[in-house]
């Protein structure tokens, strides 16, 4: 389930409306057409940051001034501050359209979900060169500016690296491994690929829910490779009909849907060239999740992360690479599901980091045989290892102990542990990356006035340099807009248990006794989607309050970074306390003397859809109207491993399916509903529209609708976000009497 809100649209072919041509500022106030044209409002948006081997370059993926979905790659002097690109991704890609592979592994990682032009790239550990995809084919790009082309296939490459110690280039091409020794020529090394085989892709759940983006790596002295051989043969196949504008394509999508087989994930070690092939042993239970694969530092050992189907357990394997032979090493239990993690961290003695909810809260551990010595401990959540420094016996992390609106930099020993030292500034939101010696550190920040600024820091914390300043000042895009830029207020309610729930508002500048329509904006799922944090929410939210909306949101029970026990509130209970905690917001809401309680509209997207579905069944004549975005209505529809790790499998007795289903009680709603979906979703597939459409419609009751052809998960594109939210404006404004520009 994609933790994240959209303001993004396609474009439909169901309504016709007239819209402002201008994208200038009217009086200082936003146009939607400004909000979604180029350049980006945000300034410059780097991503995928990284420090070249040496330190000296940090190279990252910029938006072009005039195409802000498509990314060059951009490296920056940490000496001088000079900056450069280093490949321009119109120039070095042959235009060819992307695989349907590779498409849907770009719909998998939001950071890059509707962006073209280059969207990964990996350094050589000699830091002479960088791997770089685009369009399909890889090529390598020297400092110079020099880029030498490896692939030219009509098939795509996927997944492609530099192995750790530099001597081989790697990537899947048709569902089998390749192998390329540095200028040598490629060798297949796995066979046996088809429709339903593959090695070295993570299967669908791992990408879209486990956070696992490929199936193969290195070990770190170039000599094995770990690939997993996936089978989706048993998987369920969901017809998805890609109706586009200009025609129609039919896919058979393997789609695990809740309680119906898994792809099946088998591990193998292999020599480079595919010789001395080893099948690790993943145990007697085939039904289970691959997790996590790592190597230790000596590359004598693989570290498996091995998840039961119902995930509540995870086993950390020891395998012996040469025989395949495993042992459990720990082992996490949870009543209610275990969140997976990214922090698993090697060290040189055998002892290893390991991120663990064993407290209540997400914290680190350094774990030696049996021992578990604690890194970190209270009321708060470890997010990210950034960084680990052996020599000095420090580890770099992220996380929120001042706040849960924020997110802070830390570092802590683990040769003897005490308190965590904050690195960076309270009143931001801050994510880091550092090189591999942990002896500097870039650190991305903002807030709600401020979009995304990023410096260089030594590992104290102090800053060096900046590396985009991105200032509201001069040319800045969003420099026009500042005068009327609106402050977020953050505060707080009780839900009906007492529990403390945080919420944001922004507002137009009000009125002595004048009262304002109401724009809620929720997601309200577990694993993400937060709405209520100290960072930038976008230029659309300054629309809407432009517009004379107040801009809303609460983070309900059942969100994330407020411990276990906060997220625990929706195991086998979706539908129940997230919407109840909504209602308390409405209520608090209400009670304002700003507010005109008839007309507070909400909206959502993906399992903010879904909320707001249930919004309506639970509470009628609360709101005004509402948005449905993309929503999932029957969770037996949805995949297996986000939906059966909060409501358990379908078949159970009891199960948790009939209450958290949102269609059969649509014939209870009797607010204005706007229903909007991609006709091409491969993640929430439209099925789950068309579920909900049926009903409704045999209950006589009236909705709303817009389709988009074309359209995935990810509803947007050039001149789209402009349809998409001029046609939930003019529905609020014949529900809810907001602005319209008709």
């Amino acid at each position: 389930m994609p933790p994240y809100l959209k303001f993004g649209a396609a474009l439909g072919a169901l309504l016709v409306i007239n819209s402002v041509p201008s994208h200038a500022a009217e009086n200082g106030q936003l146009t939607l057409e400004r909000v979604f044209a180029s350049p980006d409002l945000a300034g410059p948006q780097p991503r995928a940051l990284k420090l070249s081997p040496d330190g000296t370059l940090v190279t990252l993926l910029k938006p072009r001034a005039d195409e802000k979905e498509r990314l060059d790659l951009w490296a920056i002097d940490t000496r001088s501050g000079a900056e450069r690109m280093l490949v321009d991704s119109k120039k070095t890609g042959s235009g060819a359209a992307l695989s349907e592979a590779e498409k849907m592994q770009r719909e998998r990682d939001r950071s890059v979900a509707g962006s073209t032009g280059i969207t990964n790239y990996d350094w050589s550990p000699d830091g002479k060169t960088i791997l770089v995809p685009v369009d399909g084919d890889l090529y390598l790009a020297a400092l110079d500016g020099k880029v030498t082309r490896l692939t030219d296939t009509p098939g795509g490459e996927l997944n492609g690296v530099v192995s750790p110690k530099g001597g081989f280039v790697s990537f899947v091409r048709d569902g089998n491994l390749f192998v390329q020794p540095i200028g040598g020529a490629e060798r297949q090394i796995t066979q046996g690929a088809s429709d339903t085989l593959s090695w070295g892709v993570a299967e669908f759940v791992a990408q879209e829910e486990m956070d696992r983006r490929t199936g193969y790596w290195w070990s770190p002295d170039d000599r094995m490779i770990a690939v997993a051989r996936v089978d989706e043969s048993p998987v369920g196949i969901v017809t998805r009909t890609a109706i586009g504008g200009e025609g129609t394509k039919v896919y058979q999508q393997r789609y695990p849907a809740a309680g119906t087989p898994n792809a099946m994930v088998d591990l193998f070690v292999m020599k480079p060239d595919g010789s001395g092939q080893v099948q690790v042993d993943l145990g007697p239970d085939k039904d289970i999740y691959l997790a996590r694969v790592d190597w230790s530092k000596d590359g004598r050992t693989l570290f498996v992360q091995r998840e039961s189907r119902d995930q509540k357990r995870l086993d950390l394997l020891a395998v012996d690479p040469m025989t395949g032979k495993a042992r459990i090493v720990l082992t996490e239990t949870a009543k209610s599901w275990i969140n997976l993690s990214n922090n698993f961290h090697p060290l040189r003695d055998g002892s290893f980091l390991w991120w663990s909810e064993r407290s209540g809260h997400g914290h680190l551990y350094r774990v030696d045989g049996k021992k578990w010595t604690a890194l970190t401990n209270g009321d708060w959540e470890v997010r990210d290892v950034v960084g680990v420094d052996e020599d000095k016996g420090l580890v770099y992390f992220t996380g929120n102990r001042e706040t849960p609106l924020e997110q802070q930099l830390y570092v802590t020993s683990f040769a003897t542990p005490g308190r965590a030292r904050l690195l960076t500034s309270a009143g931001w939101w801050n994510d880091a990356v550092m090189d591999d010696a942990a002896s500097r550190v870039v650190v991305s920040r903002q807030n709600t006035d401020q979009p995304k600024q990023v410096y260089l820091a030594d590992s104290d914390g102090r800053q060096l340099q900046w590396l985009s300043q991105n200032a509201l000042t001069g040319d800045h895009p969003y420099a026009p807009y500042v005068a009327s830029h609106v402050k977020t207020r953050f505060g707080t309610v009780k839900a009906k248990d007492g529990t403390t729930l945080y919420t944001k508002m922004l507002t137009p500048p009000l009125e002595p006794g004048k009262r304002y329509p109401v724009f809620m904006i929720h997601y309200g799922g577990p694993g993400g989607g937060r709405q209520v944090t100290n960072s930038w929410s976008g230029a659309l939210n300054q629309y809407l309050v432009d517009r004379g909306w107040i801009v809303f949101a609460i983070d309900n029970r059942g969100t994330p970074d407020r411990g276990k026990a906060f997220e625990d509130h929706l195991y086998r209970a979706m539908g129940t306390v997230e919407v109840e905690d909504q209602l308390t917001g409405v209520e608090w809401l209400k009670n304002q003397p700003f507010v005109d309680a008839d007309r507070i509209a909400t909206y959502g997207w993906s399992y903010g859809g879904y909320m707001s579905l249930k919004l309506l069944e639970k509470a009628p004549g609360t709101f005004a109207a509402a948005v449905a975005g993309a929503p999932v209505t029957k969770w037996e529809l949805y995949d297996t491993h986000y939906t059966e790790r909060y409501l358990g499998q379908p078949q159970d007795k009891p199960s948790a399916y009939p209450a958290a289903g949102a269609v059969e009680d649509s014939v209870k709603i009797s607010d204005p509903m706007l229903l909007i979906h991609g006709m091409s979703d491969d993640n929430v597939v439209f099925d789950n529209a068309t579920a909900l459409m049926a009903k409704m419609q045999s209950g006589a009751v009236p909705f709303e609708m817009m389709a988009y052809p074309g359209q995935t998960h990810r509803v947007g594109g050039p001149g789209i976000g402009v349809h998409l939210w001029r046609t939930i404006e003019n529905f609020l404004a014949d529900h809810a009497g907001g602005p319209t520009t008709r």
